[in-house]
C-alpha cells in the first residue's frame, strides 16, 4: 500500500518540474496562436477530434470534443491539412502575421442518412500521439454494422474491435483484454452507467441518434480516468452549437425511437429530447401470452452559451426494463442520471470544466407465488473539476480533482400476502467516499518524439453505519476431511457509527506513454499504467445480471490493482488509404475475487464468508488493419491472448481453487477474429457485413458421478478445464435511400439486416443431467439465436 508520507516529497517535486517545463521556451522563433472551430458545413455542428497537420513541418493537433483547435505557428505562410472520416479532406493556406481566429467548414462526402452525427477518429492512424490502445467508431460506421433485430447498437459494435469480447449471444456487458464486465468504466456524459444493457443484453442503453463521441481506452489510460482496471468507454451525447431544428427517428420490428433538437435564444442554446421503446410484449399479449419483456429510455439535454467563454449544459437519462413470466415473476431495473456541466475559458490556452452529477441503478424482483418483494441498487454523487492548459507550443497540461460518494443498497426483502413463507430482511447500506487528483503532461521532446506522463492519486474511505464481523483466523475455513471450504462463524462484532471510517486506502496511479516516430508513416509506441478499482461486482455468472450486487473495498475486499504494459507498431500505407496497428500487452491484477464452490450470494450480508482473493494475468497480441477510403472500407481485427487466475487459500496448507494452480478465467478466448466491411454500390445502396469467430469460452464439466439415495450426483474436475464449442456467425445489412439527392427537408432510409446468415447454433451453455426415460447421463446444449432477419425505417426532418 502507498505510504502517504512519501507523497509529501514526491508531489511537490513533480509540480515544480512541470512548472519549469511550462516556463521553458523551446523555440526562439516568434510564435502566434491560431485557433478556431471545425464544423459541418451544412448543419454547423462542431466536429470533434478532427486532425490538423502542418504540411512539411509535421506539427499536428487534434480538435477537442467541441471541435476547437489550437496551433502555435511561426510568422509566415503555412499549409494545414484537415482530415476527418466521412468528410472531404482539404488543405488551407494560412499567412500568419499575428494571433488569429480561423474557423473551418468541412463538407460531407457520403450520402448516408446519419452522417450529420458523424464523429470519431481521423481516417489515418495518428502515429505521432503517444496515446495507444485507443479505438473510436463513428456513428456512420456503427449504423452500417448489422445488428440483431436491426437495432443500431454502439455497444455491440465495439465487439468488432481487437481485444473486446463478451460472454456470448444474449449476454450483457463486454470484456476487454480478458477482464470481467465490472472492470469496465462506462460513462455517458461523464455519468457512470452501472448496467449498460437492456433486456439482459439484447440492446444497449445508448440511443445512437444522440451520440456525439464514443472512445474506448484499453491501455495507456489517461490519468483523468480511474476506478476500473480493464477499460474506459467514454460516450458523449451530441454538442449543439448553432443548431438547426431537427427531427429524426426510426421504426423497427421490436423498437422505435424519436429525437428532436430545438434551438432557442437566437441560436445561443438548444434542447435535445430523445425517446426509445420496445413493444414486442404487445404482440405477445395479442397471442394470449401473458409474459412481458420491454424497455424504454429517455434522454434530454440543454446547451446554452454565455458569450464566447462560458458554455453550460444539463443532461439527463432515464431507462427502465421490465421482465415478467405470466403473473408469477416480475423484474424491474434501470439506470438514472442527471449531469450539470460548466465549461469556462480563462484564456485561449486555459479551459476549465466543472461537473456535478448524480447516477443511480435500481433493481426490483417480485415473486408472487411465494410473496417475495426484493429491492436493491447503487447511487453515486460526483463532483469533478478539470483544467486543460496549453502551456507552450510543445507542452500541454491536464489536471483536476474529483470526489464521489457511493451509497450501495445490498437489498431489502419484504414479504407480502397472508401465506408468505419469506422472512423480512433488510441488509444495511454500504457507504463510501472515493476522491482523487491527477496531473498529466503531453510533451513533444523533439520532432518525432512525444511523451505523455502523469500520476493520479486516489483514496477511498469505507464508512460505518453497520457492524463488522471479526473472525478468529479468516472468514472462509477449509474442511480437510471433506475437502471443501465452508463459511466461518464470526467470534466478535465491531460496531461503527455512520460517520466513522471503517477502512481507508490511498494509492498512486502512475501513467506513462511514449511515441517514437520512425518516419512520416510509421511509429513505435510504449505505454504503462496502474489503475485501482475500489468497487467489486459480486456475481457468479459470466455475464452481469440485474440481481448482481456491488460492494465497496474494506479489510476483506481489498482494492483491485492493475498494472499494464503495452508496446505497439503503427503505420499508415498507400497515402493513408490503409492503416495498420499491432499491439502486444501484459496485464496483472492483484486482489481479484473468486468464489468457493456452492457460494450463496443472494441476500448474503456476510459476503466475505464465500469469497477467496487471488490474482490474475492477461497477455496477448492485437492486430487491426483498416481500409479507410474507397467504395469498400472496413477493418480486420485479430487477437491472440491468454487470461488466467490463481487463487490460493488463506494458509499454506489449503488448496485454494484448483489446488492453487493457475486456471483459465471465464473470459479467456485465445483466438478472436472479426471482419467488418462496408461497400457503397451507389448513392442509394450500400452493404455492410461482419464475420466473427471466437474460441469457445472456458467451462467446467463433470468428470464422474456417484449415486446418493438413487440420485446421480456429478463430480466436477478442475475449474474451467474444458471449453464450449467455438463461436462464429456472419451478419449482413442492406441500406437503401430512395432519394439521396432530394432537396426536400425530409429524408428516409430502409435498412434490411440478417443476423447469423447461415443459422449457426452457437452454444450458450451445456447442462448435464439424467434422461427421464432411459436414466442415462446426458448433456444438453442451449443456443440463444438462429437466423434473425429484421427491417428498419429511419427518417430525418430538418
Amino acid at each position: 500500500m502507498f505510504n502517504p508520507r512519501s507523497s509529501y516529497f514526491i508531489l511537490p517535486v513533480y509540480f515544480i518540474l512541470l512548472f519549469f517545463l511550462n516556463s521553458f521556451q523551446l523555440s526562439a522563433q516568434q510564435i502566434y496562436p491560431i485557433k478556431g472551430t471545425v464544423v459541418d458545413r451544412d448543419s454547423g455542428i462542431p466536429l470533434p477530434k478532427v486532425s490538423l497537420v502542418e504540411i512539411g513541418r509535421g506539427q499536428n493537433t487534434i480538435a477537442n470534443d467541441q471541435g476547437e483547435y489550437l496551433l502555435d505557428l511561426a510568422k509566415g505562410t503555412h499549409f494545414i491539412r484537415i482530415a476527418y472520416v466521412g468528410y472531404a479532406s482539404q488543405t488551407i493556406e494560412i499567412d500568419v502575421q499575428g494571433a488569429d481566429v480561423r474557423n473551418i467548414q468541412l463538407q460531407q462526402n457520403l450520402n448516408q442518412l446519419m452522417e450529420v452525427s458523424v464523429v470519431g477518429s481521423t481516417k489515418a492512424t495518428d502515429i505521432s500521439s503517444p496515446q495507444m490502445s485507443q479505438n473510436r467508431l463513428t456513428i456512420n460506421e456503427i449504423s452500417k454494422i448489422p445488428a440483431i433485430f436491426g437495432e443500431v447498437d454502439p455497444l455491440k459494435a465495439i465487439l468488432q474491435l481487437p481485444g473486446v469480447t463478451n460472454a456470448g449471444e444474449g449476454s450483457s456487458g463486454f470484456n476487454v483484454r480478458g477482464g470481467s464486465s465490472d472492470q469496465n468504466l462506462v460513462l455517458l456524459d461523464e455519468a457512470p452507467i452501472f448496467t449498460s444493457s437492456h433486456l439482459l443484453g439484447l440492446f444497449s442503453v445508448f440511443n445512437p441518434d444522440i451520440i456525439e463521441n464514443l472512445t474506448l481506452y484499453k491501455g495507456g489510460i489517461p490519468a483523468r480516468y480511474g476506478g476500473r482496471v480493464s477499460s474506459v468507454l467514454d460516450v458523449k451525447t451530441r454538442i449543439m452549437t448553432a443548431p438547426k431544428f431537427e427531427l429524426n427517428g426510426g421504426i423497427g420490428l421490436i423498437t422505435s425511437r424519436l429525437t428532436t433538437i430545438v434551438p432557442f435564444s437566437k441560436d445561443k442554446g438548444a434542447i435535445l429530447l430523445s425517446g426509445r421503446s420496445s413493444y414486442a410484449h404487445l404482440f405477445l399479449k395479442a397471442t394470449g401470452n401473458e409474459n412481458i419483456a420491454y424497455f424504454y429510455d429517455l434522454n434530454a439535454k440543454v446547451n446554452y452559451s454565455f458569450g464566447e467563454n462560458n458554455r453550460v449544459s444539463l443532461s439527463a437519462y432515464l431507462g427502465s426494463d421490465a421482465l415478467g413470466i405470466s403473473d408469477n415473476f416480475i423484474n424491474d431495473y434501470g439506470n438514472t442520471f442527471i449531469n450539470g456541466n460548466w465549461e469556462h475559458k480563462f484564456s485561449k490556452k486555459l479551459i476549465s470544466t466543472l461537473t456535478l452529477l448524480y447516477s443511480g441503478y435500481d433493481f426490483r424482483l417480485r415473486i408472487n407465488p411465494i410473496g417475495l418483494d426484493w429491492t436493491a441498487g447503487i447511487n453515486s454523487t460526483k463532483f469533478q473539476y478539470d483544467i486543460v492548459q496549453q502551456a507552450s507550443q510543445r507542452l500541454k497540461l491536464s489536471y483536476g480533482l474529483s470526489s464521489v460518494y457511493y451509497q450501495i443498497k445490498p437489498g431489502e426483502i419484504v414479504p407480502f400476502g397472508d401465506r408468505s413463507p419469506v422472512n423480512a430482511l433488510k441488509l444495511i447500506d454500504k457507504n463510501s467516499f472515493e476522491t482523487s487528483a491527477y496531473i498529466q503532461a503531453e510533451q513533444e521532446l523533439s520532432p518525432g518524439l512525444n511523451l505523455s506522463y502523469g500520476v493520479r492519486i486516489s483514496s477511498f474511505l469505507r464508512m460505518g453505519g453497520r457492524d463488522l464481523n471479526l473472525y478468529e483466523s479468516a472468514p472462509v475455513v477449509y474442511d480437510k476431511q471433506l475437502g471443501i471450504y465452508n463459511s466461518a462463524q464470526p467470534n466478535a462484532v465491531q460496531r461503527f457509527a455512520k460517520n466513522k471510517i471503517v477502512d481507508k486506502f490511498i494509492y498512486p496511479e502512475p501513467r506513462l506513454a511514449l511515441s517514437v516516430q520512425l518516419n512520416e508513416r510509421e511509429s513505435i509506441k510504449l505505454s504503462y499504467h496502474r489503475i485501482v478499482q475500489y468497487l467489486h461486482l459480486i456475481s457468479n455468472t459470466n455475464s452481469p445480471t440485474p440481481v448482481d450486487v456491488w460492494t465497496p473495498s474494506d479489510r476483506y475486499f481489498k482494492p483491485q490493482i492493475a498494472d499494464q504494459l503495452g508496446l505497439g507498431y503503427f503505420r499508415n500505407l498507400d497515402n493513408n488509404q490503409y492503416s495498420l496497428e499491432v499491439e502486444t500487452y501484459f496485464k496483472k491484477v492483484q486482489n481479484r475475487l473468486d468464489y468457493i464452490d456452492g457460494a450463496n450470494l443472494v441476500g448474503n450480508d456476510a459476503l466475505e464468508q464465500v469469497i477467496l482473493s487471488g490474482k490474475s494475468r492477461a497477455y496477448g497480441l492485437e492486430v487491426l488493419f483498416r481500409k479507410n477510403y474507397g467504395k469498400l472500407t472496413g477493418w480486420l481485427s485479430y487477437t491472440l491472448s491468454r487470461t488466467e487466475q490463481q487463487t490460493r487459500g488463506a494458509n499454506s496448507d489449503e488448496p485454494g481453487i484448483n489446488n492453487g494452480n493457475w486456471y483459465l478465467t471465464n473470459f479467456d478466448k485465445p483466438h478472436n477474429l472479426s471482419l467488418t466491411s462496408f461497400y457503397k454500390l451507389n448513392d442509394k445502396l450500400s452493404i455492410g457485413a461482419t464475420f466473427t469467430y471466437q474460441t469457445g469460452r472456458p467451462t467446467s464439466y463433470p468428470v464422474g458421478k456417484f449415486d446418493y439415495a438413487g440420485i446421480q450426483i456429478p463430480i466436477y474436475g478442475a475449474r474451467n478445464a474444458y471449453r464450449l464449442p467455438d463461436f462464429h456467425h456472419l451478419d449482413l445489412s442492406l441500406s437503401y435511400i430512395p432519394n439521396p439527392k432530394s432537396i426536400k427537408r425530409i429524408r428516409g432510409e430502409w435498412v434490411l439486416s440478417i443476423y447469423n446468415l447461415y443459422n449457426r447454433k452457437n452454444t450458450s451453455s451445456v447442462n448435464f443431467g439424467q434422461n427421464g426415460d432411459t436414466y442415462q447421463s446426458e448433456s444438453i446444449r442451449l443456443s440463444i439465436f438462429g437466423i434473425v432477419p429484421a427491417i428498419t425505417y429511419n427518417f430525418k426532418f430538418k
